[in-house]
């Protein structure tokens, strides 16, 4: 350690060898994020194809600088050549593909940037099998090299034509967009469209040497030029997710700051813990092994904390303009009950209202769930509550009104029961049922104020309940908005982009399996998740429906499933056993009846196994019957339209 610091020149070799292992950490990270978040756009397979080349390249600096001897060396610069020659091709592509996106198609680029792939393959044949493009390595710590080849020029000259090329179909995509924003955004990778190129480019082989350039230069304009190129990525990166993403620019910047810091610069940080201890056996008298692993987990932790501690600062920054709504939605995710949030608490509620009681069986009723009255919660013995549920004067109930509006119980069948109220005390939320402890009301004044307590939190939580799902149902009309929206914000503003095509209004007709949407929806006919949350509500032909059915989506699904099943209905008397009957009688036995697989095929005089492959077949013409009621609808609303224009 005392030998690095007394020499200037290995401070900056360890220095870029750091900044070399992050670039490599960096540019796989990228990589990775790139190609798993914009594995359908072209541009971000392009872009991912350019931070392979860095990988290959800066990955074998690293290596480089871990050798001590020249044999070792050499597999290592031909490994970097991979990346090196393909790096040009990986530029066309990308340039042609930003050019493709503003609607500039030519299939002449195309061949171009196939031709520019074949010649990066006999680039890396050339340097890994000859020495015409590359001979003689040198060793030298931290700047370890091959010489120049006869052919390296020509090499040069390509390498630079394509970049430039590169940068000039970049300009023409830039100047081919018409709006400030996107212009932004082409501007930000123009200015770090070299990044790569920069980073890649072999500079030592012009100098043929590391005598003839002083070391300490060398390695101060390396480390500046590996920085800038750190900076770069970035920006880039984040120029190319956002030209296609579906999601708001705001979420964009925040997935890809928080991926940043919680992937490629937590493991920089471990490396460059690594690159700083000293090379001896041990330290403080402990074995190195023990004291890297220490410092390792030190370093993932106290990173890990320090990020979740600045994440409000870091978020207000990202989301400067709109750091109140921001928050204001971060803090509703954290107070929204789910469904196991509200029986949890409701199960809280219970036991501590039957300890209070002293008593064993009890349970809470959900009168306003969205699918319906159930149980939330219970205690003791579960025949005991159905029972009283069962055997409950409802009448009784109603008419007590729970002692005229304070908190008194109501004995029944040696239960005490409670209607939780809303606030507003008009409307029934929920039904609390408690075993009797005597058959008179015994309640103490403490008693009676801690239950009138616990009773009011079961009736707020109930209520917070009933309002969350009134605001989900709220959403899940304007969700559809929402993502055309979103939609409209990341296509390309000129005619005829490819990526306009996604404003097309999304319909579950365009899904490739729309059939195992019907199946699923007529398997939960008579109610279920399937049915309710099926994304056929979003049909034009059910959203038609929601009138005639009190505006509930479940229902106006159910009643367009039974006007498809009907229409398979074929005319005259119903016989069970003919053919002509056979798709009808199957989807009404199974679904609308909702009989078992076996009476069914009893009753059609068929197996099951014949009766399974014909159910596949009758649900396939529901969704062909669906299909065309949802066109003919689209249809009738275009010619309705049309008319209107004409006689408007």
């Amino acid at each position: 350690m005392d030998d690095i610091f007394s020499n200037p020149t290995l401070i900056f070799a360890r220095l870029n060898e750091v900044i070399s292992s992050a670039i490599v950490i960096l540019a796989f990270s990228l990589f990775v994020y790139t190609f798993t978040t914009n594995l359908k756009s072209a541009v971000g397979r392009a872009f991912a194809i350019l931070l392979a080349c860095m990988c290959f390249t800066y990955a074998g600096d690293v290596a480089l600088f871990k050798v001590d001897n020249l044999t070792a060396a050499i597999p290592w610069l031909k490994f970097q050549w991979i990346g090196i020659a393909f790096i040009p091709a990986a530029y066309l592509h990308f340039s042609d593909e930003l050019l493709r996106l503003t609607n500039a198609v030519s299939s002449r680029r195309r061949v171009t940037v196939f031709i520019a792939y074949i010649f990066g393959l006999v680039l890396v044949l050339l340097a890994v099998q000859s020495d015409s493009l590359v001979r003689d390595p040198f060793y030298s710590p931290g700047v370890t090299q091959f010489r120049a080849g006869p052919f390296f020029w020509v090499f040069s000259i390509y390498f630079f034509t394509t970049l430039i090329w590169g940068a000039y179909k970049i300009y023409r995509a830039r100047m081919r967009c018409l709006t400030s924003v996107l212009r932004r955004r082409m501007t930000y990778l123009a200015v770090s469209f070299a990044a790569p190129a920069l980073g890649v480019y072999p500079y030592m082989l012009i100098a043929s040497s590391s005598s003839e350039l002083p070391v300490m230069l060398l390695f101060t304009v390396l480390l500046l030029v590996n920085l800038g190129i750190a900076l770069m990525l970035i920006v880039m990166a984040y120029s190319v997710i956002s030209f296609e993403a579906l999601q708001p620019e705001r979420v964009v910047k925040h997935n890809l700051v928080h991926f940043l810091l919680r992937g490629p610069l937590v493991a920089a940080l471990v490396i460059s813990i690594l690159q700083a201890l000293p090379a001896h056996e041990r330290l403080l008298g402990l074995p190195r092994e023990m004291v890297i692993a220490v410092s390792i987990v030190t370093v993932v932790v106290i990173s890990q904390f320090a990020i979740n501690l600045a994440k409000p600062l870091i978020d207000s920054l990202i989301f400067f303009k709109d750091r109140q709504e921001v928050a204001w939605i971060t803090e509703l995710d954290r107070r929204l009950l789910t469904t196991t949030d509200l029986q949890q608490a409701l199960e809280n509620i219970l036991t501590t209202m039957c300890e209070v009681l002293r008593v064993r069986t009890g349970f809470i009723y959900n009168l306003a769930a969205s699918q319906g009255p159930r149980l939330e919660a219970q205690v003791g013995s579960a025949s005991s509550i159905e029972a009283a549920i069962t055997s409950l004067d409802v009448a009784g109930l109603m008419e007590n009104q729970n002692g005229h509006g304070a908190h008194h119980f109501i004995i029944q069948n040696n239960f005490w029961f409670i209607l939780l109220k809303n606030t507003a005390r008009d409307r029934s939320l929920g039904l609390m049922g408690l075993e009797a402890r005597a058959e008179i009301y015994d309640l103490s004044a403490p008693e009676e104020a801690l239950a009138e307590l616990l009773i009011e939190q079961a009736e707020q939580a109930l209520e917070d309940r009933r309002l969350q799902q009134d605001i989900f149902a709220a959403l899940k009309q304007i969700i559809p908005e929402i993502d055309r929206l979103q939609r409209v914000r990341s296509a390309v503003s000129y005619v005829g982009a490819p990526n306009l095509d996604s404003l097309t209004e999304p319909s579950a007709m365009d899904e490739a399996d729309f059939t195992r949407l019907v199946r699923d929806a007529l398997s939960h006919y008579w109610g279920g998740p399937k049915l309710t949350r099926s994304p056929l509500v979003n049909l034009n032909v059910v959203q038609d429906a929601l009138e005639a059915n009190e505006g509930n989506s479940a229902k106006a699904l159910r009643s367009v499933l039974a006007e498809a099943i009907e229409m398979q209905r074929p005319e005259g008397e119903r016989r069970m056993t003919a053919a002509e009957w056979l798709i009808y009688n199957i989807l009404e036995l199974k679904f609308v009846q909702g009989l078992r697989v076996r009476d069914i095929a009893q009753r059609l005089s068929m197996s099951e196994a014949d009766l399974y492959r014909k159910q596949r077949l009758a649900i396939e013409e529901v969704a062909r019957t669906l299909s065309e009621m949802e066109n003919r609808g689209r249809v009738e609303v275009e010619t309705e339209a049309v008319a209107e224009v004409r006689t408007g």
